[in-house]
């Protein structure tokens, strides 16, 4: 289950909430009880392979690119 951050703007607490993607968007009370929250943006990291260079791989060479490998654009 995807956990989303959210801030208070009562007394600035920020806190964290595990619910279901269909409730991202629902009101959230903060751990203290006020309901003035607001949903925080999170930047997430994925994939990777933790060798720390920065740089992204090399695309592949071959294929046929398109939708579908090439077959169908004409």
């Amino acid at each position: 289950m995807p956990r989303y951050e959210y801030r208070c703007r009562t007394c600035d607490n920020t806190f964290e909430l595990s619910r279901p993607m269909a409730e991202s968007s629902a009101p959230a009370s903060c751990p203290a009880g006020h309901d003035d929250t607001v949903k925080l943006l999170s930047a997430v990291a994925v994939g990777g392979t933790g060798t720390g260079t920065g740089s992204a791989p090399a695309p592949s060479a071959g294929g046929g690119g398109g939708c579908c490998g090439g077959g169908c654009c004409g």
